[in-house]
């Protein structure tokens, strides 16, 4: 099993954890990551993006000339493609970018995300996490004390709302839930800031 060092609040190591094999030392697979990052991207995408097709575009009542002996080609309607202020041919239209993954997938996205965090050295496991009040200079001394720059993704077993507000005009430091957490958000921060008590939670549901 991987073992981490667990520390306080103050960057001190009060003790270590051991890591279930099945959660954060799963083989990584390079694929199932990729799906489930798209996955995430594209649920975030709007998809509002319209235009005009010759349905839609003002215009084109009548036939602009006679078919045959003005020595021009054939046209029906000022509404073609063709035509300069045509409707647009095949054009984007608004739609969903979402898509599904079976459940099993995203379970295993998930411990091949962490375990890739695991595998690099990235996570740092902390015995407690708490806030007497809500203050952004509490939770920057704590990164500090942990040498964490950069982007951060904070792990909480539950929702925290001192911890939320210290850290939400922090640059690069996202605080989620246990339950919460996504592949994307694994991947896309520099270390992996989770508590004791967040991390018997993922196991609990990932194993």
């Amino acid at each position: 099993m991987p073992t981490v060092d667990v520390y306080n609040m103050k960057g001190e190591v009060v003790g270590q954890m051991e890591l279930d094999e099945a959660v954060f030392g799963t083989t990584i697979n390079t694929h199932v990551l990729h799906l489930a990052v798209m996955k995430q991207l594209a649920g975030q995408r709007l998809g509002t993006h319209d235009t005009k097709n010759r349905a839609e575009v003002r215009g084109g009542g009548r036939k602009p000339w006679k078919q045959k002996g003005t020595g021009r080609a054939r046209a029906g309607s000022r509404r073609s493609p063709i035509w300069v202020g045509g409707g647009i041919a095949f054009g984007p239209t608004p739609r969903k970018y979402s898509f599904d993954l079976p459940r099993k997938v995203r379970r295993l996205a998930l411990r091949c995300a962490l375990s890739a965090k695991a595998q690099s050295g990235e996570i740092l496991v902390l015995e407690a996490l708490e806030f007497a009040e809500p203050k952004t200079r509490l939770m920057v001394d704590t990164l500090h004390n942990l040498k964490v720059s950069g982007k951060a993704l904070v792990v909480l077993s539950e929702y925290n709302e001192n911890i939320e507000k210290s850290a939400r005009n922090i640059p690069g430091v996202k605080i989620e839930e246990a339950r919460g957490i996504s592949v994307y958000d694994i991947l896309n921060c520099q270390k992996l800031v989770i508590t004791k008590a967040a991390v018997e939670k993922v196991q609990e549901v990932l194993v």
